[in-house]
């Protein structure tokens, strides 16, 4: 098998996968935008690609594995936007394709749960972009898309800690807001778990097993680190930026069943009190 994986916009998810991939003899190919991020990119083993448009043509004949992190702009799927002729023509030779959405496809349901099944009806401009995206993949016929629709990512760089530990967290409190979550190494575990399986068509979330209120989450970091529980702020009395507060506008519970059927999939961290406990372990 050709162990060569085309990673568009090599962000969060994808390094966590590359961490995983590298030792088993994979070259991986990520790309970036940004030129100030190729030497970054390349100090973790992985090659780094300058992302303009024509420059990766070549590349599609050589990685028969994409996986697309890079997420919807004003003019849709940047990378469709670049390269969807190239894709389009490339897609009976891929073997696999990862598309890496989010939960925030299923909008608002009160706190309800939501499964793949589950009629997509976002409440944010930013998960209308998701299901615009999603279907615009799912439209290039004989493409072996894999999608997978991700919950709040945390994990080593990215959780509570931080905010804890300056004094500046608070714990925002919504009447029966809920979150699913998954850590950054659970991602990553599924992604390998597919590329190992292909199954084309598949939509998998990516979520662990305990949807919880955001001030929990908060509150757990706290008294981890034994610091005092951060000040609770009614939600309409709370100062967020407008990213922040769209957040807010859905509550949901999301189930991961399919993944762990279809995949041999369990996640890790199944709920945020050992994947905020592992992340301290490692002083993250």
């Amino acid at each position: 098998m050709n162990k060569t994986l085309l990673s568009f916009g090599h962000g969060y998810s994808a390094r966590a996968l590359a961490t995983r991939l590298l030792p088993k003899g994979w070259r991986i190919i990520g790309t970036t935008r940004n030129p100030d991020k190729l030497a970054e990119i390349a100090a973790t083993g992985v090659e780094p690609l300058l992302w303009s448009g024509s420059d990766l043509r070549d590349w599609l004949r050589e990685a028969p594995q994409l996986l697309i992190s890079a997420g919807p702009a004003p003019q849709g799927d940047p990378v469709l936007h670049d390269l969807g002729n190239e894709i389009r023509a490339a897609a009976p030779s891929l073997r696999w394709v990862g598309y890496l959405s989010t939960t925030g496809v299923y909008g608002d349901h009160q706190g309800g749960w939501v499964d793949e099944t589950t009629p997509l009806r976002p409440a944010t401009r930013r998960g209308q972009a998701r299901v615009e995206a999603e279907a615009a993949w799912q439209a290039i016929p004989e493409l072996p898309l894999h999608i997978f629709r991700l919950a709040g990512i945390y994990g080593p760089g990215r959780g509570p800690f931080a905010k804890v530990r300056r004094g500046t967290a608070r714990r925002i409190i919504k009447q029966g807001q809920v979150f699913s979550r998954i850590h950054v190494e659970d991602i990553a575990q599924a992604l390998d778990k597919s590329l190992a399986r292909p199954q084309p068509g598949a939509i998998y979330n990516l979520c662990d097993d305990d949807p919880a209120p955001p001030q929990d989450v908060i509150g757990h970091a706290a008294e981890l680190l034994g610091l005092p529980l951060p000040p609770a702020i009614a939600f309409e009395d709370a100062e967020m930026t407008e990213m922040a507060r769209s957040f807010y506008a859905e509550s949901k519970k999301v189930r991961n069943d399919h993944a762990k059927a279809a995949l041999g999939w369990q996640p890790k961290y199944p709920d945020y009190r050992s994947g905020l406990s592992a992340m301290l372990e490692n002083d993250a």
